[in-house]
């Protein structure tokens, strides 16, 4: 586990509670400032605790905009179009890695590693200063009155938080997706990190192509997956109130397969279409899981409820998996340790399943 994650986990849900109570706009802003100012510090970095220290300071502000950003946009869209929006807001990720290793990689090239992290850096102060241009519109602005009940806006800081966890941990449609999350992020952090290497040692891949060649899938399937998963789930908000729920259990259920196909199969003509088909299903519910949490919770939560959501989809996801999958490598092999992934897969798809079919508040407002 590295320092960024840690703090990025820890500093997540205090942001929660920062972001629902004061100016989201500043927070924003302040999150991306400190953001590229720790990432521009570790080109200045002298030795590996500098390093890590800067690196660590990144998850401080990851937490910040990481947290408020999805409140903040659920409150500029109505929630017939949240699919779309989340969308295309996390299909940023697979598109500024790509970016990220491009750039970075002829930056190092022609200047070294240290001009790399300033690059990278410097830009987002910009970005910093024209997030606190942006308009904070009142909570719940898109939001219909019958939706999700308000927490204990109005009280302390302190006990609004405590007010907001308990009603979070209460609100079982929230705890069921989130859990589903964990079980969905347990098998793409195992996925990111060792497929790589199943593809050199059990496929007999040079290891730069497996990690090019995967790195590439990653990123074509997760703009496409990301971007269709969420057309899907506005357009069969139509006819479900639990669409992005439905629509996140089905792609995720039908992803199973196709992994356990994908680390199974020995041909190369069966198993990369089919890791090309798991990566779009996966990358396909990011959208709309995202949509369901923000509207299964009242706008005045709802950036506690994205913090709270981090934590334990990392806490049971992965950062354990990476290191499951490696401890079960050695205890057998590589090529079995992976096949825990689809199962996780699996799980993740019926928990998602099974809490739309309990007709929880998936599309904000209550069940008929």
């Amino acid at each position: 586990m590295t320092g960024f994650i840690i703090v990025y986990m820890i500093a997540a849900p205090l942001f929660g509670s920062l972001g629902d109570a004061r100016s989201r706009t500043r927070l924003l802003g302040l999150g991306v400032a400190i953001w590229s100012v720790a990432t521009a510090l570790a080109g200045l970095a002298t030795s590996y605790a500098s390093l890590f220290a800067a690196r660590a300071a990144v998850g401080v502000g990851e937490a910040a905009y990481g947290t408020i950003s999805p409140a903040l946009l659920a409150d500029y869209f109505p929630r017939e179009r949240r699919g779309r929006v989340f969308a295309v807001f996390f299909a940023a990720i697979p598109i500024g890695s790509a970016l990220g290793y491009i750039v970075g990689g002829l930056v190092d090239h022609y200047f070294g590693w240290r001009q790399a992290f300033f690059v990278a850096g410097v830009p987002g102060l910009v970005l910093a200063a024209l997030a606190l241009r942006l308009y904070d519109p009142p909570r719940g602005a898109q939001d219909s009155a019958d939706g999700p009940a308000s927490g204990a806006h109005g009280a302390s800081l302190g006990g609004a938080a405590r007010a907001a966890y308990a009603a979070l941990v209460r609100n079982r449609p929230y705890v069921l997706t989130v859990l589903g999350y964990a079980a969905y992020t347990f098998a793409i952090g195992a996925l990111a990190f060792w497929t790589p290497a199943f593809l050199e040692r059990t496929r007999g891949i040079p290891k730069a192509q497996a990690t090019v060649q995967f790195g590439a899938i990653v990123v074509v399937t997760g703009f496409i997956g990301t971007y269709a998963g969420g057309w899907i789930g506005d357009y069969f908000l139509r006819v479900s109130r639990q669409a992005y729920l439905w629509v996140s259990g089905l792609v995720t259920l039908l992803a199973a397969p196709l992994t356990l196909v994908a680390l199974a199969a020995p041909r190369p003509a069966v198993y990369w279409p089919a890791i090309v088909a798991a990566e779009l299903c996966l990358f396909a519910s990011t959208g709309p899981i995202n949509s369901a949490i923000v509207n299964l919770v009242s706008p005045h939560m709802r950036a506690t409820a994205v913090a709270l959501s981090i934590f334990t989809i990392h806490l049971l996801g992965d950062v354990p998996s990476p290191s499951l999958v490696g401890l079960l490598s050695d205890a057998r092999s590589l090529g079995e340790a992976v096949l825990i992934i689809p199962l996780a897969v699996l799980v993740g798809g019926m928990i998602w399943i099974y809490a739309a079919s309990r007709g929880g508040r998936a599309g904000g407002e209550p069940s008929p």
